[in-house]
């Protein structure tokens, strides 16, 4: 593999896809262990596919926006490296697949000459930071979060804290009350407030924590009620560095932030962000909100050769299903349905030009895996209409029930179970088909995955379904578990789906048929598919559904899964969502010596804050090293901090250690100042000095 030079001005991105390049020659090469470079691998965006041999590539996009330029600068980079395909995301990302591993430093390259990312869109990071698809155009918005969620996403990029946690971390911005971001299933959630003090109207949020799907879903809890728009940023980070500190590390199903909320209890969590205040590098940080409101309209000049309608009726559907009248008078946003998400590069590059003229250039990738098209005038609608009719995109019910999310499953995925596209076009399929009338009820959503990871977010649907498989005659079949139930109740709030009952994959479409009819037959007058659910009860849906699960009555059909011709078998690799753990001695001390040498490189650009957890992250690198080195487990950071007095400085191996843990928890009893900056990344540097000798003198002892 050859050696670049970017051509980029960026030096901070520059450096990163440098070091990229040289990290993944060393890989082939043998000198980095294959769980290190993973953990490496997976913070650049780069997941391995179900596929030997080829990655994922997860483009990061704050939000969801991108600007054409940036629509089609991945559109051609797909081309160039992947297959052509643009993968929508539920977290407003694009993934592109097939990518060879050695070319990945180049594809990073040509992504950041538009201003794209993929750093940090994988691995236990602070993931892609999304927010409601409407924010800035939101008639009920009490005002525009885009740049607050585009302020969180520049502060925490390349952070120091939030580099190496126990598990990923997922941030949210709702635009209103509608909490159309889903602010309720994140790590951090945020809905906008107003309140007035001294005659003065002031902005905040609304905030919840330790919400998630997963095979246990939580909903997030409420700790502010308004916190201050300034006081943001310093919350989070203080989030962040107790997640980073008391977080699971050993057991990835128990690490994500819920399960630490859920082990020591909301109370205490929160006197442990109360405590990080004084290690905090701002106690006030105000975001800038100047520019939101310049919007790059379009020429609005329509081309010579406008394209005719071809079926004027559901033209008529898609304009009631949808469009949305924005709070900007006399402009429209346009949603477009993109079956489970797929978008061909070829299709792209179309759009953006027949579309340049007439909408502006900030196009959305929407949690429910479609696009958003902005200012758009009514006038302008049938051409619009044409140009997605022309590319099979002009489909009506955006966000109805036919608008079925589903992620890719077992089409890419290692955890994939049991295929979620398939069946997810074929119940389209039976809703536009059969039910034309839900083309218009936003309620009843549904939502599938093809395992119980919610990657898909099927634990918040109306109908939400997982990949799974069963047993019946001695062969093993696709299978579908059910859940009813599962709704967004605005405001932060909302239901859980129940799981109910697992059947056959091929009988999916009979369980939306059973349940649909249900629904037209027994439910009350004006009475919401979320009510009718909740008054029926789980066991209702269980009998309901029941005969669709009998395995008396198989056909040869039920055990080849939708979208193949081949008999089912189940093919689970190892998942890399963020779980990596990197217990090599050797590794983790090189490691510890990086970050001691980043923490040296913040202190010389008067970075002191971000120098003081490189430092810290060097203590706590050699500590897991010394004690994994005695068959020692290390499970959180605080945990670390604590065996390595227990069994080292108490046991006087560090006889000029009077306290490990004192020594190390200095960086939240004191205030980043450069004289505490220096003095504490010398004591790192010293340490890991002594660690070093300390591990050779066992090392030779053992050859001997």
């Amino acid at each position: 593999m050859q050696s670049f030079r970017t051509e980029l001005e960026n030096p901070i991105v520059e450096r990163d896809i440098i070091e990229l390049e040289r990290k993944i020659k060393e890989f082939r090469d043998g000198k980095v262990p294959d769980e290190k470079f993973r953990s490496l691998r997976l913070a650049r965006g780069i997941y391995g596919q179900r596929q030997k041999g080829v990655q994922m590539v997860r483009i990061k996009l704050p939000y969801g926006k991108m600007t054409l330029a940036q629509w089609k600068r991945i559109a051609d980079v797909s081309d160039e490296y992947a297959t052509g395909n643009l993968h929508l995301t539920t977290r407003q990302d694009i993934q592109i697949h097939f990518v060879s591993l050695d070319r990945t430093p180049q594809l990073w390259e040509e992504l950041e000459k538009d201003s794209i990312t993929i750093r940090e869109a994988c691995g236990n990071t602070v993931r892609n930071i999304t927010a409601s698809d409407q924010a800035g155009i939101d008639p009920e918005e009490l005002f525009d979060v885009t740049p607050y969620a585009h302020a969180a996403f520049e502060y925490f990029l390349r952070n120091p804290i939030c580099q190496d946690m126990g598990r990923k971390f997922k941030i949210a911005f709702s635009s209103s009350d509608k909490d159309t971001g889903f602010a309720f299933m994140h790590d951090l959630g945020a809905i906008p407030r107003i309140r007035e003090v001294n005659g003065k109207i002031q902005r905040g949020f609304k905030i919840l924590i330790g919400g998630g799907l997963g095979a246990q879903p939580f909903l997030a809890k409420t700790t502010h009620e308004f916190l201050e728009e300034d006081k943001l940023i310093p919350y989070l980070e203080s989030i962040l560095r107790v997640f980073d500190r008391h977080g699971e590390r050993t057991s990835r199903h128990k690490a994500r932030m819920k399960f630490l909320i859920q082990k020591i209890g909301l109370d205490a969590f929160n006197e442990l962000v109360a405590a990080e205040q004084t290690a905090l590098p701002y106690h006030s940080y105000p975001v800038d909100t100047a520019g939101y409101d310049n919007f790059v309209l379009p020429t609005y000049e329509l081309p010579a050769d406008v394209p005719a309608i071809k079926n004027p009726y559901k033209f008529e559907i898609w304009k009631k299903t949808n469009l949305m009248p924005q709070k900007q008078q006399g402009y429209f946003a346009v949603y477009v349905r993109v079956p489970i998400g797929d978008i061909h590069s070829d299709v792209s590059r179309r759009l953006i030009e027949k579309l340049r003229p007439v909408i502006a250039d900030d196009v959305r990738v929407t949690v429910n895996q479609g696009l958003q098209f902005r200012f758009v005038k009514p006038e302008h609608l049938e051409y619009i209409y044409a140009v997605l009719e022309s590319e099979n995109l002009a489909e009506p019910g955006f966000g109805s029930t036919a608008d079925i999310t589903a992620c890719p499953g077992t089409d890419t995925c290692n955890l994939g179970i049991s295929s979620s596209t398939g069946i997810s076009k074929v119940l389209s399929e039976v809703i536009d088909e059969e039910y034309p009338e839900f083309l218009y009820n936003k309620e009843i959503s549904i939502k599938i995955s093809g395992c119980m990871n919610s990657c898909g977010q099927h634990g918040m649907a109306a109908i939400g379904f997982h990949g799974s498989s069963l047993k019946a005659k001695g062969k093993v079949l696709p299978a579908l578990q059910v859940l009813i139930g599962g709704a967004v109740l605005g405001a932060g709030e909302a239901r859980i789906a129940d799981k109910v009952i697992k059947v056959p994959s091929k009988r999916g479409p009979d369980v939306l048929r059973y349940l649909l009819n249900d629904y037209k037959t027994n439910a009350k007058e004006a009475e919401t598919f979320t009510d009718y659910t909740a008054r029926l009860g789980e066991r209702y849906f269980y009998e309901l559904l029941k005969p669709l699960a009998d395995l008396e009555t198989l056909l040869d059909e039920d055990y080849v899964d939708w979208g193949h011709s081949e008999k089912y078998s189940t093919a689970i690799g190892v998942g890399e969502c963020a779980g990596v753990m990197i217990d090599l001695v050797a590794t983790l001390i090189m490691e510890a010596e990086e970050k001691v040498d980043l923490a040296k490189e913040c202190l010389d650009n008067k970075a002191w804050a971000d120098g003081i957890y490189h430092a810290y992250a060097g203590f706590v690198h050699t500590a897991k090293a010394l004690l994994l080195n005695q068959g020692i487990q290390c499970n959180t950071q605080t945990g670390i901090i604590r065996d390595f007095d227990t069994h080292f400085v108490q046991k006087g191996y560090f006889s000029e250690l009077v306290s490990f843990s004192e020594l190390v928890l200095q960086i939240n009893k004191n205030a980043p100042s450069e004289e505490f900056a220096n003095a504490y990344y010398q004591q790192a540097k010293d340490f890991i000095e002594q660690a070093k000798e300390r591990r050779n003198i066992a090392v030779e002892a053992k050859a001997v």
